[in-house]
């Protein structure tokens, strides 16, 4: 059986331990991948290379495939973020969060099944800031039609490739009627010329935060430019036991990029305690994407092996100190290492 080559970026903070967790996951169920490790964030930069170095990006474009640690951003100084950096420089214009409730996950809701697809490239985050007096500074936020158009799209096309029934658009059109109002139109164009099968909706940020911790039930798939889509899939993730539970995903035309949705979170990192279960959800994502695109069944059997053996484990309460159980990394890695060999034999 052939592998398929794959980029791993270990990132930093906690970065090293949940990659390396995840990483012992997929070589238990023998997925066909071989890992060319590559840095970026502040272990690049303390091996005296820049924070997102070109090898890394050449890699990633060779491969087409890379699972990524956290990197640490610095808060209101120090470089841009990595993040930030590799989705503009790769053109990872679509990012995918699934959020869903996990059995043995105790939550508030119980009904909880959505995805966030956010634009990645513009809006706020285009980092275009400035001084302009001494007390004075300014953030541009960017939209052009070609990108709000194209997230549209592959929005819309996710939606009916899976099956889904209704795509909300959050947005601040009613203040920000030039950059919102461009994306509400592009998203409504793409509904009602393409995709009038699938039932659309838009409200305004701020009332469909409100209606989501009221009952996310009413939600399906949400459509955000980049700011709100960030905000809003850390809010979701509150809904389904946190950040340590959300896989994410991002792609561009040709190229795409798995990750957690946490950070590296320094102040645990080192301890043998972060939950590795959110990278692991990403590596299933990134088996599933490599079989579609690679059309082959072997990467589509070890993903739903993962899923079926994380399921099991954390039904069966073993969780880690985060959802409020007592494994730390390890501990969890074993168990459901264990699942995996159960189902096997």
């Amino acid at each position: 059986m052939s592998s398929h080559d794959v980029v791993l970026i270990p990132g930093d903070g906690i970065g090293p331990e949940v990659t390396a967790a995840a990483r012992k996951i997929l070589e238990a169920v023998a997925a066909p991948l071989s890992f060319q490790v590559h840095r970026a964030g502040l272990a690049a930069l303390e091996q005296g290379e820049e924070v997102l170095p070109q090898s890394t990006v050449e890699a990633i474009q060779h491969c087409g495939v890379a699972l990524k640690g956290p990197c640490t951003t610095p808060v209101g100084e120090g470089f841009t973020s990595v993040n930030v950096q590799l989705r503009q420089r790769l053109n990872l214009f679509a990012a995918v969060r699934p959020v869903r409730n996990l059995a043995g996950v105790d939550t508030r809701f119980d009904d909880v099944d959505l995805v966030i697809i956010r634009e990645n490239t513009e809006g706020l985050y285009s980092g275009v800031e400035n001084q302009v007096t001494p007390d004075v500074v300014m953030s541009m936020k960017v939209a052009t039609e070609t990108a709000c158009d194209r997230i549209a799209r592959w929005g819309f096309r996710f939606a009916t490739l899976r099956k889904r029934k209704k795509i909300t658009v959050f947005h601040k059109a009613n203040i920000m009627k030039i950059t919102d109002g461009l994306f509400l139109r592009c998203a409504r164009k793409v509904h009602q010329s393409e995709y009038p099968n699938i039932e659309y909706e838009e409200v305004i940020i701020d009332a469909g935060c409100m209606k989501l911790v009221q009952d996310p039930s009413q939600f399906d798939v949400l459509l955000l430019e980049n700011l709100y889509g960030d905000v809003v899939s850390d809010l979701c993730a509150g809904l389904v036991g946190g950040l340590g539970v959300v896989p994410g995903a991002n792609y561009g035309e040709d190229l795409a990029v798995f990750e957690a949705v946490h950070g590296s979170a320094p102040d645990i990192a080192g301890q043998g305690v972060a939950n590795p279960l959110a990278v692991t959800m990403s590596s299933v994502m990134m088996l599933n994407h490599l079989a579609e695109t690679r059309d082959d069944p072997s990467c589509r059997e070890s993903a739903d092996r993962i899923k079926a053996a994380y399921n099991r484990t954390l039904a069966d309460g073993c969780l880690t100190r985060d959802l409020g159980g007592e494994l730390d990394t390890q501990g969890f890695v074993d168990a459901l290492i264990e699942r995996i060999e159960a189902a096997r034999s």
